[in-house]
Parts: structure tokens; C-alpha cells; sequence
């Protein structure tokens, strides 16, 4: 019976058939969907916004990634739209009746529901850049559902920390009361700092001396990044400058502001910093690095359905 069943010829034609099917997609494949190429103006904009940012304009390999990671937006907006991810994100759904009431094309009593199909009728979505960064983020989140990135373990961290350890070095700090003298006062400075050294005066009681200043005269706890957001970068570096030791007046020292005479009350030095207190930093970061990998193992896969034009 079953020799029988295989000499039927509508067999042989069924089996011929597929095989030549197979052998018709190894050797002419459909062909992938293109992104690109980027116009003249989108490149033009992604130079000048590269050169703002480094000084100076991309070249060679550079130049190639950063179309290729343009590109590779594109292509996730794209997929997107495939998936029809557009009609069912609240998102963009409210984006879309924002945009139609804003260009008054909304009709009388017409329904939300109503307004946003006849958006997408007249594909406002394709070319809102809230719309397609949303949509983009949107597939970014489903790429790594499907592709998580590996928990970050203790040897990770620890081999961080110790490659880090100059920048993670926790900063000093100063605990200061300062005399403000707006630059108006400036002839007056070498008098008042004579008179505060003859008279051995107290910080409190030279706050007589000082003019107003709008953000305090003491400051507690403050490492030198802070006080150069407070001063600026000029009077830290003067400050520095003069290795400041505790129960002394220092200066006069210039500001953004004018001229200041401090008394440094205390110094805590810089010191190492220890894995406990650095573990949260070197966490986030350490996820961070596995989740920008993760995402872009799974955009690259995603990318070989797709012909990037560059």
C-alpha cells in the first residue's frame, strides 16, 4: 500500500513543485525592505550637530556610524509602523488629536476616535518627530523584553571599582564664612583685612565688614565642584591655589562677583572612596553599559531584515 501511495504522479508533482519553491527562494530572495538614504539636509543637521558637540567635524569610521545609528532609527520607526504599534500607544494617540486641534482640523462634535483615524489618514504621524521618537523608544522597550541584558555580577563591579578608583576618590571638603566686598569696595580691601589681623576679630563679628551677598556668607560641607557653582571656577582655583588651612583667614580671593576674604572653620581631605558607597554609581553604570549592548545585539539582528542605505 504505501509503494503504491508514493508512484502516485500527483505526489511526484506536489514534492517537484515545493522543491522547486525552495530552491526559488535559496536563490532569488525576496528582496529586504531599504531604509535610507538620509537626505542632504538630515545630514547636514547630524554634522553640525556632531561639530557643536566635539569641536570639529566626523570623519571616516565616525562619519559611518553616525549615519548607520541615523539609519538604525529610521529603521526602528519603520518596523514600528509595521507592527502598527502607532494606533494602539496612548502616546501617540494624544499627540495626534493635539496636532489636529492645533492646525483647527477638528470637526464639529467629531469624536477623539474619529479625529485620530483621520490624523492618520492624512499620516501626520509620519512625520511628527515627537511621534517617531516615541515610536522608536516604544520598540527600543520590545527589543529588550525579547533580549535582556545580562545581570550585571560582584566581579564586574569590584574590577570597577578598582579601575575607577581616582575618579570615584571621594572630593575634600571646606566648611567657610566669607567676607563679600562688591567690586565697588575694592579700595577698601586692604583695610578691612588689616584691621580684621590687628584686631584678631572673630569671623562672626567681621560679618560687619562684608556686603550683602545674595546666596550667604557661610557655606558647610562644600567640595570644590560646589563652591565653583556657587563662585565660580576662579575663585576655586585661587582657593586651592593657597592650600587653605583650617582657622585661618585666606585671601582676599576674586570671584564671577567681586572679591572675598574666608575664613576656613575646617577641611575634610580627599580620601578613597569605599566599594559600599561607590556600588550604587558602579551599578547604574554597569547596567547601563549591559543594556546599550543588549539593545544593540538585538537592533543589529533586526537590522539584517533590512537593507540600510548609507
Amino acid at each position: 500500500m504505501p509503494k503504491v501511495f508514493l508512484n502516485r504522479p500527483w505526489l511526484h508533482f506536489l514534492l517537484l513543485g515545493a522543491l522547486l519553491f525552495w530552491f526559488q527562494g535559496l536563490l532569488f530572495p525576496a528582496p529586504r525592505p531599504s531604509v535610507g538614504p538620509l537626505s542632504e539636509a538630515r545630514v547636514e543637521a547630524l554634522l553640525e550637530q556632531w561639530q557643536a558637540a566635539t569641536g570639529r567635524r566626523p570623519e571616516g569610521t565616525e562619519l559611518e556610524r553616525l549615519l548607520r545609528a541615523e539609519l538604525e532609527q529610521d529603521m526602528l520607526f519603520q518596523h514600528a509602523l509595521g507592527l502598527d504599534l502607532h494606533r494602539r500607544d496612548p502616546v501617540v494617540y494624544q499627540r495626534l488629536l493635539l496636532n489636529m486641534r492645533f492646525l483647527d482640523l477638528a470637526g464639529e462634535g467629531e469624536s477623539d476616535a474619529g479625529l485620530f483615524q483621520r490624523a492618520l489618514e492624512l499620516r501626520l504621524h509620519l512625520g511628527d518627530e515627537v511621534v517617531r521618537r516615541r515610536l522608536v523608544q516604544v520598540m527600543e522597550q520590545l527589543l529588550l523584553a525579547a533580549n535582556p541584558p545580562q545581570p550585571v555580577p560582584e566581579t564586574a563591579i569590584r574590577e570597577a571599582f578598582a579601575e575607577r578608583a581616582q575618579e570615584l576618590q571621594r572630593p575634600a571638603r571646606y566648611t567657610l564664612l566669607q567676607l563679600y566686598f562688591d567690586r565697588d569696595r575694592e579700595a577698601e580691601l586692604a583695610e578691612v583685612v588689616a584691621r580684621i589681623q590687628a584686631g584678631n576679630t572673630s569671623p562672626e563679628a567681621a560679618l560687619q565688614f562684608s556686603s550683602p551677598f545674595l546666596l550667604g556668607h557661610t557655606f558647610r560641607g562644600q567640595t570644590p565642584d560646589q563652591l565653583g557653582r556657587t563662585f565660580g571656577a576662579v575663585f576655586v582655583s585661587n582657593l586651592l591655589a593657597a592650600d587653605p588651612a583650617p582657622r585661618q583667614w585666606h585671601g582676599p580671593l576674586r570671584s564671577a562677583y567681586g572679591w572675598h576674604y574666608v575664613w576656613i572653620e575646617s577641611v575634610t581631605p580627599a580620601r578613597p572612596a569605599e566599594l559600599d558607597e561607590a556600588r550604587p554609581l558602579l551599578q547604574r553604570d554597569l547596567e547601563l553599559e549591559a543594556r546599550n549592548r543588549a539593545l544593540a545585539a538585538a537592533v543589529a539582528g533586526l537590522a539584517e531584515d533590512y537593507e540600510l542605505l548609507l
